[in-house]
């Protein structure tokens, strides 16, 4: 299994919230083994900016605690798969229990579509 991860990132763990990151974490997995994680810094937030800008990095995953709808849309469009809900961990731990199916996903803590909005992480 080839493929790149992009995991949004901030202290080194992963951010709850896709679109208000630090960095991201760029995880690239051969044969199904992580071979490299590059950190790269997002330009300034915008809606629907990130799944655009994301994708020159040829990423085929997401692994995320939230995002909203809209991204998710904007990355299904791109042929990106999206995992939302994953633990707040450092980006290594997560793509290993991913390639061990063992990513403990709950629910979208950033679900844009409900009228209360104070899930841990979600700032807008």
């Amino acid at each position: 299994m080839n493929k790149r991860i992009a995991i949004p990132m901030e202290n080194g763990v992963l951010c709850p919230h896709f679109g208000h990151c630090q960095k991201f974490a760029i995880v690239y997995v051969l044969d199904n083994e992580i071979i490299d994680i590059t950190e790269v810094t997002p330009p300034e937030h915008q809606p629907g900016l990130y799944p655009r800008w994301i994708t020159r990095f040829k990423i085929t995953d997401v692994i995320t605690g939230g995002m909203g709808q809209k991204a998710i849309q904007l990355f299904n469009e791109q042929e990106i798969n999206v995992f939302v809900g994953a633990p707040v961990k450092p980006a290594r731990d997560l793509v290993q229990d991913f390639l061990n199916d063992k990513l403990n996903l709950q629910a979208n803590y950033c679900d844009h579509g409900s009228r209360t909005h104070h899930h841990g992480g979600c700032r807008h």
